[in-house]
């Protein structure tokens, strides 16, 4: 497969020539005294792939050095094994290292010493954990994709139910993040490693059909490139780069699934990229592309005036170029094709004496939000689906009246668009005007649409809303605020069957809870408070009866008991007298049936 990675035995004068190339003397020793730590601490251990677990950390630090992130970063890439596999503290880790290193190691290692009563919990709770560590610490992420790279790598060597198992996980969740910090080359890395094994027969047939066509393939590249670099020279655009490169595997699989056709008609199998030097020759560029070929319909998109929330900005094109075949192009500066690269660590904010950006702010301000998001999700299979739904990748991008863009996928409608902007807006959203008009809210927003939300206060969330979402966001907050609505509403009814109840045995909750009793009838009825207790009344686990009991005390209750006994023990008493009182006269009893 393409891969910029290659398996190998790493040392650590790779990791020290990378690391050196921006760090200092001072660091460079340290970073020493970190792999000797690792390589004690470690050196019997192997990788469940059954190579040296010592290599891989290496892989993995000298992964976050390439990306050039601080010392830190790569020390806690060096060591992120230490507390899974127990062989360090994290009191051990401080001392030695420091409190960055040791919340970035920590943050990275999963739970391994509570026991879950299922594997979706388990995997909940371990994504749950990453979530929380990436919101205080970005680096926590940032060392983990490394991480996941490496084992992703490896993962040939492990058995075929582990290679689904990681791949999945890895297409859902971690190459995904890896898009949302706008790391291109590595979410295109786990993709492409994760379809191998989700995929198989699919991904040996593509690949065989590309390496078959490869020489013709190059030939039409060259072709392209030298007719680009003619057109924009005659419109007096001078390229600082003009790049033909192939799309990776799983871009080109996913087209063949959505669009339903065979590989031969996939004729955008490369994408060729423009970088100029200044954003006004990037839309002079796109000017000349479209005067020189014919523009598909909607597959026109600025992303420089209307940046992707990940930093990404860049114009895309596809036309129906040399041959009639359609290529996409993308055009950019050259600033702007690092940010596309790199992403986050492009701009990275921890590096010394730099400052984070207003860009990178709202990066990781959205961040913080699906945190914060998800963190109100508890139910594992709600939050597993919550986390695959915020991680989406974004086929339509709508506008506010003000000029914000929000992504969002394909079938979103103005409730989607509503609660991207705020909670509150989404549940008293009514409707919607897109472009100026009046849209239902199952209207599905289409790319450029600049879309306006209408409220009202006397609106809220329906349960008929969760088949027009879209997105998990908006689901998750309707739910929330139904179930939320369930519970104040059983809460209430509870209270008014309590008060009833008491009533007849002479008090009330007020007293109760003014006497202190209230705590002893919550022991009796198992419940933690008194909301807990007015629920279960409400939804009947509790019924006034276990409210008269509990209220009853021992002594009163045991006589009640007693008293029962002997009214039922007099009952059957009598009902054996009668049973056996004398037949009557005339009739004769056969087996026990009266005959007359």
């Amino acid at each position: 497969m393409f891969s910029r990675f290659l398996i190998k035995m790493a040392d650590f004068d790779e990791l020290k020539n990378t690391a050196g190339e921006y760090l200092s003397e001072d660091d460079l020793r340290v970073l020493e005294d970190a792999y000797a730590f690792a390589s004690e601490r470690h050196r019997e251990l192997l990788h469940s792939s059954g190579g040296s677990y010592v290599s891989h950390l290496l892989d993995v630090a000298n992964t976050v050095a390439s990306m050039r992130l601080d010392l830190d970063t790569i020390i806690a890439g060096l060591l992120h094994g230490v507390l899974k596999e127990g062989v360090a503290t994290l009191k051990e880790l401080e001392e030695k290292f420091g409190p960055n290193v040791a919340n970035i190691v920590n943050g990275t290692t999963k739970i391994t010493n509570v026991r879950y009563d299922s594997k979706m919990a388990y995997q909940a709770e371990n994504i749950r954990k990453l979530f929380l560590a990436m919101g205080s610490d970005i680096r926590v992420l940032l060392v983990k994709l490394a991480d996941r790279l490496h084992d992703m790598l490896l993962l040939r060597r492990e058995s075929e139910d582990k290679q689904r198992q990681l791949s999945r996980e890895t297409m859902d969740l971690y190459a995904p993040l890896a898009s949302r910090l706008g790391i291109d080359w590595l979410k295109r890395e786990l993709e492409d490693l994760s379809f191998q094994y989700l995929f198989p027969a699919e991904y040996k047939e593509l690949m065989g059909h590309l390496v078959s066509t490869l020489g013709e393939r190059e030939k039409y590249v060259d072709e392209v490139i030298g007719i680009l670099r003619d057109k924009l020279k005659k419109n007096e655009v001078i390229p600082v780069q003009v790049i033909g490169r192939p799309k990776h595997l799983y871009s080109i699989y996913k087209k063949l699934v959505v669009q339903n056709i065979p590989i031969e008609q996939v004729y955008d199998k490369v994408a060729f990229r423009i970088i100029v030097n200044t954003v006004k020759e990037c839309y002079e560029a796109l000017g000349t592309i479209h005067g020189s070929w014919t523009p598909v319909p909607g597959r026109i998109k600025d992303f420089i005036s209307a940046p992707k929330s990940n930093n990404y900005q860049s114009l895309h094109t596809t036309v129906a170029g040399p041959g009639g075949h359609f290529i996409e192009i993308q055009i950019r500066t050259e600033e702007m094709d690092r940010v596309a690269q790199e992403g986050v660590a492009a701009h990275w904010a921890y590096k010394e004496g730099q400052k984070i950006n207003n860009r990178d702010a709202r990066l990781f301000k959205d961040l913080k939000e699906l945190v914060k998001n998800l963190q109100e999700v508890e139910d594992p299979s709600e939050f597993l689906d919550s986390v695959r739904g915020e991680l989406f990748d974004p086929d339509v991008y709508a506008l506010t009246p003000t000029g914000e863009v929000r992504e969002m996928p394909r079938g979103s409608t103005p409730i989607d668009f509503a609660y991207a902007i705020h909670t509150a807006v989404g549940d008293k959203c009514t409707g919607a005007r897109v472009n100026g008009r009046l849209v239902q809210l199952k209207y599905e927003l289409q790319n450029g649409d600049i879309v306006e939300i209408i409220t009202s206060k006397n609106q809220h969330p329906k349960q008929a809303w969760l088949q027009l979402v879209k997105t998990s966001r908006a689901r998750a907050k309707i739910r929330q605020w139904l179930r939320r609505e369930d519970k104040e509403k059983t809460l209430k009814e509870g209270r008014e069957i309590c008060e009833r109840g008491l009533k007849q045995l002479d008090t009330s909750l007020k007293k109760l809870v003014k006497s202190g009793h209230i705590r002893l009838l919550l022991q009796e009825l198992h419940c933690n408070s008194l909301d807990d207790m007015l629920a279960k009344v409400g939804n009947g686990s509790v019924t006034v009866r276990h409210l008269e009991r509990a209220l009853i005390p021992k002594e009163l209750q045991q006589q009640e008991e007693q008293s029962q006994e002997e009214e039922l023990l007099e009952q059957l008493t009598e009902a054996g007298q009668e049973k056996s009182a004398p037949a009557a006269k005339g009739a004769v009893q056969i087996d026990g049936l009266m005959i007359c």
